[in-house]
């Protein structure tokens, strides 16, 4: 049999079953924003999450619809859109890193960590402000005059 055309991994599921578990993965990652999950699962998710960011991040009906399609709950979907998505909005894409961690004790699979790039606990506001705000410049004395 022949590879061509064929993209992604089956996980030995079928598609159903294969796009919920992909959906409960994105879920628990926008969640807790970290996950720990095996490495194929982790390149998995990834690019399917990073869609959903984008689209989040255009907040407009059409977008927040297609991401509340994408994911499992309604409260998740509103956290993407409303407090996540701003956060994000330095970056065009790549907003996750997957570090390789340990191999499972049952089967031997590789683990990997999958986190977002940036600091989501610092607010993009707070960070703006402190830019803007720099120290007062001195006035420069007039000059004396004889």
């Amino acid at each position: 049999m022949h590879r061509h055309g064929y993209k992604g991994t089956k996980f030995h599921r079928e598609r159903d079953q294969r796009e919920a578990l992909v959906k409960g993965l994105a879920e628990s990652l926008i969640i807790h924003e970290s996950i720990e999950t095996t490495l194929p699962k982790a390149k998995a998710v990834v690019p399917y999450v990073e869609k959903l960011i984008t689209k989040a991040k255009k907040g407009d009906l059409h977008n927040r619809r297609q991401v509340l399609s994408g994911l499992q709950t309604v409260s998740t979907a509103h956290k993407l859109v409303d407090e996540l998505a701003p956060k994000l909005g330095g970056r065009n894409s790549g907003y996750f890193r997957i570090k390789r961690t340990t191999f499972r004790r049952g089967d031997n699979a590789e683990m990997a960590q999958v986190s977002f790039v940036d600091d989501l606990k610092e607010a993009p506001v707070a960070k703006a402000a402190a830019k803007t705000e720099k120290a007062p410049k001195a006035e420069k004395p007039a000059k004396e005059t004889k």
